[in-house]
C-alpha cells in the first residue's frame, strides 16, 4: 500500500523556498510540472484556471480518483502534476479579471505561462506589462518554439516536437529490422522542459537577490529536445553520420540492451570491458571473450551485429531470476525489464518512498509518485493534495487582494471568478 505523507517543517528547518510565491498561469504539463517542482520546495502557489472549465488535464481520463464527482473530476493526469497548488478560477479574458491577475502578479515572485507568444499581451498581462508593475518578478514563458524565430507564432506539443527535434529517429527498432521511428512512452519532452523551467526560475531567484533585478525567460520544446539529443546529437556532429535506431541497444556501447531470457527479458548495461569478461564467464562464453573482435568497447561496437546474437542465444537459456542472480554476484550492472506495477512496487522504490497518499476532501486516498529530490537538512512540502478547481479562489483572493464577500460575490455574478 502507498504510505500516507507527513511533512515534518519546523520554524527550526524552514522550506526550501519559504516565501516565495508563484503565480501558475501554464496548464497541461511542461508549466504545471515546473510550479509542481516549485511547491514541493515550499513555494506557494496560485494555479489560474479558467472558471467551470480549469486545466484540460483534469478531464483527460479515465482513470478518475474521484470518478463518482463528474462535476469537478481529478484525473490520473492531473494529479500527477498539481500537488501543492491553490486552485484559483479568474477569467482574465474580462478587465476585472485582469485587475486581479496584475494584482496577484505585484505580489509574487515568479510567474509562469504557456499561452502563444503574444497570447497574453492583449490583455495586459506580458512580461512588458507587468515588470513595470513588479521589476523583481521572474517571468517564464514557455512555448513550443520559443519568442523568437520562423516558428515562433505555431503551437508546439509534445510528440510533434520529440518527432521534428530528432528524438523519435532513435528510438524504436532498427529500420533493418521493419522498425519506424517511436515516441517516448511519456512525455519527455514536457516534462524536461518543466525541469529546465524549474532550474531557470532558481537560477534568476538567486541572480534577483544579487541585483534586486527579476527578468523574462524564454524557454522552448524544441530547444529542450535538442539539448536532450546529449550524446546522440554529439554523435552526429564530431563523426558527421546521422544516427540511427538500435532498438533497445546502445549506440556507443556494446553490450547495452536488453535480453530475452526463458521467462521475460534483462537489461544488460556493460560499461567497461572487464564486466564484458564477467557476462561471457558467467554464460560460459571463453572463446567469446577471446575473441579479438570483441576486445575493446570500439570492437564490439563495430561488430555488434556478430556478437549480440551469442549473447542473445546464451541468455535465452535460462530464467530471469537466475542470470540476475550471476551477473549481480559477479559485478555486472543488470536489472529487470519490468512494467510499471513491477516498477513501483520494487523494494528499493518502496524503501526510498517514491509512492506516497495524500489525503483529499471527504477524506478521499488520493495516490502520488515522490519528487525524487531528497535532501539533508529540509523536508519537502507534500502538505496539499491536487485541488478541486477554484477550491481556493475565495481564501487568495480575500487574503492576498483584501477583497470582501460582497465583493467576491459581485464577481461571481459576473463569471469573472
Amino acid at each position: 500500500m502507498p504510505q500516507s505523507s507527513t511533512n515534518n517543517t519546523t520554524e527550526q528547518n524552514p522550506k526550501l523556498l519559504q516565501g516565495i510565491k508563484v503565480l501558475d498561469l501554464s496548464r497541461i504539463l511542461a508549466g504545471p510540472w515546473a510550479s509542481q517542482n516549485l511547491a514541493d520546495f515550499g513555494a506557494t502557489v496560485w494555479k489560474v484556471e479558467k472558471p467551470r472549465v480549469g486545466d484540460d488535464t483534469r478531464h483527460w481520463g479515465p482513470p478518475y480518483v474521484n470518478a463518482e464527482y463528474d462535476e469537478n473530476p481529478l484525473s490520473a493526469y492531473f494529479i500527477a502534476t498539481n500537488r501543492g497548488k491553490h486552485s484559483v478560477c479568474i477569467d482574465f479574458t474580462q478587465a476585472q479579471g485582469q485587475h486581479i491577475i496584475r494584482e496577484l502578479a505585484s505580489k509574487a515572485d515568479v510567474l509562469i505561462e504557456n499561452y502563444k507568444v503574444g497570447g497574453l499581451k492583449q490583455y495586459g498581462l506580458d512580461y512588458e506589462s507587468l515588470a513595470q508593475i513588479n521589476p523583481g518578478l521572474i517571468y517564464c514563458s514557455i512555448t513550443g518554439f520559443g519568442q523568437t524565430g520562423p516558428k515562433a507564432e505555431e503551437a508546439g506539443y509534445d510528440a510533434m516536437i520529440q518527432a521534428s527535434g530528432g528524438l523519435m529517429s532513435v528510438t524504436g527498432e532498427p529500420e533493418t529490422a521493419g522498425g519506424k521511428p517511436q515516441k517516448v512512452g511519456v512525455a519527455v519532452a514536457d516534462l524536461m522542459t518543466g525541469m529546465y523551467a524549474t532550474t531557470g526560475i532558481l537560477a534568476a531567484l538567486n541572480n534577483r537577490h544579487v541585483t534586486g533585478q527579476g527578468q523574462h525567460i524564454d524557454l522552448s520544446l524544441l530547444d529542450t529536445q535538442i539539448t536532450m539529443l546529449a550524446n546522440q546529437g554529439m554523435n552526429y556532429l564530431v563523426g558527421g553520420k546521422v544516427p540511427q535506431r538500435h532498438g533497445n541497444g546502445h549506440p556507443n556501447i556494446v553490450p547495452y540492451q536488453s535480453f530475452s531470457c526463458d521467462d521475460g527479458e534483462i537489461l544488460l548495461a556493460v560499461g567497461n570491458d572487464e564486466q564484458f569478461l564477467k557476462v561471457c564467464s558467467v554464460l560460459g562464453l571463453a572463446a567469446v571473450a577471446a575473441d579479438t573482435r570483441f576486445k575493446s568497447n570500439q570492437d564490439r561496437v563495430m561488430n555488434r551485429k556478430h556478437l549480440i546474437p551469442i549473447l542473445a542465444k546464451a541468455l535465452l537459456s535460462n530464467s530471469t531470476q537466475h542470470w540476475l542472480q550471476q551477473l549481480k554476484q559477479v559485478g555486472v550492472p543488470c536489472g529487470p525489464v519490468n512494467d510499471i506495477e513491477q516498477a513501483l512496487n520494487e523494494p528499493q522504490v518502496k524503501h526510498r518512498k517514491m509512492v506516497f497518499e495524500m489525503t483529499g476532501d471527504n477524506q478521499q486516498k488520493i495516490p502520488q509518485i515522490a519528487n525524487p529530490l531528497k535532501f539533508s537538512q529540509s523536508d519537502l512540502s507534500y502538505e496539499m493534495p491536487p485541488p478541486l478547481l477554484g477550491g481556493s479562489t475565495e481564501a487568495v483572493l480575500t487574503k492576498e487582494l483584501g477583497l470582501t464577500e460582497a465583493e467576491i460575490a459581485e464577481l461571481q455574478d459576473a463569471g469573472v471568478i
